[in-house]
């Protein structure tokens, strides 16, 4: 019986095997066999403490071990002693020597949150891709530009989507971050000091992380440190953030009265009780998922207050946020990349939009040339609110305005201000920004790896 929607509606199939309680275990047994290796390479257990691992390894499941915890109350000490059973006398006594439970689960953390991050970073890449293409196609269609809701200036739909391109790669190189702070194999025993391995801590230590591929945290409590979850939830957290406000983008500009993009739906039913209803689904998701996804990362900032050299707070929260930090994020993803496939744009809408404020979205450049001619700024201000305002009261373009107005033609002759209030003559450096914005987002993704989904 599902409870959890993420194990049926959200969240990609891959990444539920990747945060299944089946792998979650069978990457815990690949850290105790790394850490029986690496204590014969040391010379602490003798080789033939080896002899058995495989088949115990391969004889214990994850529900045997499951039902093992539910008798005794403790998940690494039920995978410890199910493994040693099955194991030699001499494995058995090696097993998780020298260790603490954290040093098997942070470590085993590391690991699937890497894979994790594969496929996140992939997608991430992927919407980068996909808005980076549209940037370059609509570079040169013009739309209104909108601060509080209201017509600003010109820009171009290029530019506007240069912005989240932009936004999203600052967001990847966050991701390499903190991968690279996170994503460590922890090992330290009972309170970090690596005790029960004398002075041969380090080399165990050493030959440990580089059989599991990681590179160790130098030091650590019982646990390692909580911040690189905290700052790997924040990342994501802004990421969503970032991608809901591009679902905001589309939601807002697809009400019938503006109509400049919008989510096509196809044959899907918009609503079952009004058959014209298209509605913006996808992207609401992408909202809605996005307040989970910052309700989250306040947990990970708790979890770093931790007792001591640890307490256990933090367990109960994690098994419960880190999964669903990465469903979400995934899940957010792959919507917006649904987003991106069935994104309806509407130039001619946009053109007709610019018009609707008969030219007064270039009111700057009327109060700029005033300036220029001598005028002071104040005075140039309040003539340019007043013909504005007339231009919009009367329904007559903005340049046709100021042209009647002798404190306007004496200083600026009407073919001069109708050049000067055209919006598409307005839009200053925007291809060069759009090309920087771009490239800047070529250097951030060959900054760290990902698989690309």
């Amino acid at each position: 019986m599902g409870v959890c929607v993420f194990e049926w509606r959200y969240g990609s199939e891959e990444m539920r095997r990747i945060l299944s309680r089946e792998h979650f275990i069978e990457v815990m047994k690949r850290v105790e066999a790394a850490l029986l290796e690496a204590l014969v390479k040391a010379g602490i257990a003798p080789s033939r403490a080896l002899e058995g691992l495989e088949e115990a390894l391969d004889s214990v499941g994850a529900e045997e071990v499951y039902e093992e915890e539910k008798r005794i109350g403790h998940d690494i000490a039920a995978l410890v002693f199910l493994l040693g059973r099955r194991a030699g006398e001499e494995t058995s006594r090696w097993l998780h020597f020298g260790a603490t439970s954290y040093d098997i689960v942070d470590t085993a953390w590391s690991l699937i949150i890497d894979e994790a991050l594969d496929i996140i970073m992939g997608r991430l890449r992927a919407v980068i891709k996909r808005m980076t293409d549209m940037a370059l196609k609509y570079r040169d269609t013009v739309m209104p530009g909108r601060t509080h809701g209201q017509h600003a200036t010109p820009i171009t739909l290029g530019f506007k989507l240069a912005n989240y391109v932009y936004e999203l790669s600052r967001s990847y190189e966050r991701l390499c971050d903190a991968r690279h702070r996170l994503v460590k194999a922890k090992l330290g025993g009972a309170t970090g000091t690596l005790a029960a391995y004398g002075d041969k801590g380090l080399a165990v230590r050493s030959e440990f992380s580089k059989r599991l591929g990681l590179q160790p945290h130098p030091i650590s409590t019982q646990v390692a440190p909580r911040d690189g979850l905290a700052e790997l939830a924040y990342a994501l957290a802004i990421m969503a953030s970032q991608l809901d406000r591009f679902a905001v983008e589309v939601r807002e500009l697809s009400r019938p009265e503006i109509g400049e993009l919008w989510e096509e739906r196809g044959r899907s039913v918009g609503s079952s009780a009004m058959p014209q209803k298209v509605n913006p689904v996808t992207a609401e998701r992408i909202s809605g998922l996005a307040r989970v996804a910052r309700s989250l990362a306040g947990v990970f900032l708790e979890n770093i207050v931790l007792w001591h050299e640890r307490d256990l707070t933090n367990s109960s929260a994690e098994r419960y946020a880190v999964p669903h930090m990465l469903l979400v994020a995934d899940q957010i993803l792959i919507d917006t990349l649904r987003l991106l496939d069935k994104l309806g744009v509407d130039p001619e809408r946009m053109k007709r939009n610019l018009g609707a404020t008969m030219g007064t979205i270039v009111s700057e450049a009327l109060l700029n040339e005033l300036i220029r001619r001598g005028m002071r700024r104040e005075e140039a201000y309040r003539i340019v609110q007043e013909l504005s305002r007339l231009a919009i009261a009367e329904s007559r373009p903005l340049h046709e305005v100021a042209a009647e107005d002798p404190r306007v033609s004496e200083l600026v002759e009407a073919d001069r201000l109708k050049r000067l209030l055209d919006p598409e003559g307005y839009l200053g450096s925007y291809a060069l920004l759009i090309g920087e914005a771009l490239e800047y987002s070529k250097r951030a993704l060959a900054t760290c790896r990902s698989s690309g989904v």
